[in-house]
């Protein structure tokens, strides 16, 4: 007996979501340092707080591995659920994505008690359309440059993504415009709103003027990851 095409998607979507949920911030802490980062830094389980508590190597480690997830769900395991049907892909690229994401913000396996999104967001997004990510990268470098605020260059970058699949055309299809490419918009215009209701905390830090700049280190500063 064989999986369908709708049980296969839905298996992608559930592995999708297990693999996005799976906090490497957390591991490395109890695994390499034999600590909890829950309960060092701002207590968060994303990457910006594992460089924090367990130092810049690490730190970039469990951001690469962050990204790498998304990636994987959006990338790797919608081509494998869609089975050779290339129709299908740009789709199961979004559910795997949205489901990945929702894994890392709602992880089962700490009680739905996550990070931010901000970089599996990222490995997302660099699946599903590289080019805007791109552009959206060199939006977080330049405002991260000219404020020293990481959660500022993180919301302008997230909103930038939507924008950019709007505006710029799809090099992989000849510049044309893709049955995918509104979805698309819709996708990145959804995700951009999780990650700044995210960051609702760092919000209220900005407009009190108590949010930690780049370089400042203080006890239960939030993160954007």
């Amino acid at each position: 007996m064989t999986l369908g095409a709708a049980g296969l998607s839905g298996v992608g979507v559930v592995a999708s979501y297990l693999l996005g949920a799976v906090p490497f911030g957390l591991l490395a802490g109890r695994w390499l340092k034999g600590i909890d980062i829950r309960e060092h830094g701002s207590r968060n389980i994303g990457a910006t707080n594992a460089m924090r508590v367990l130092g810049k190597p690490l730190g970039i480690a469990v951001h690469a591995l962050d990204i790498g997830k998304g990636f994987a769900a959006s990338f790797a395991l919608a081509r494998l659920c869609a089975w050779g049907n290339a129709e299908a892909v740009p789709a199961l690229g979004i559910a795997c994505g949205s489901a990945a994401i929702l894994g890392h913000v709602f992880p089962v396996y700490l009680r739905f008690r996550g990070g931010k999104g901000m970089a599996t967001s990222l490995g997302v997004f660099v699946g599903l359309a590289w080019l805007p990510t791109l552009i959206a990268a060199v939006v977080w470098l330049v405002v991260r440059q000219a404020t020293r605020y990481v959660s500022v260059a993180s919301m302008v970058s997230v909103v930038s993504i939507p924008a950019a699949m709007a505006l710029v055309p799809d090099p992989l299809s000849g510049g044309a415009r893709t049955w995918a490419k509104t979805p698309l918009v819709v996708f990145g215009a959804v995700v951009a709103l999780l990650v700044i209701v995210r960051h609702r905390s760092n919000i209220r830090r900005l407009l009190a003027g108590t949010e930690n700049k780049i370089g400042q280190r203080a006890e239960g500063a939030g993160d954007p990851t």
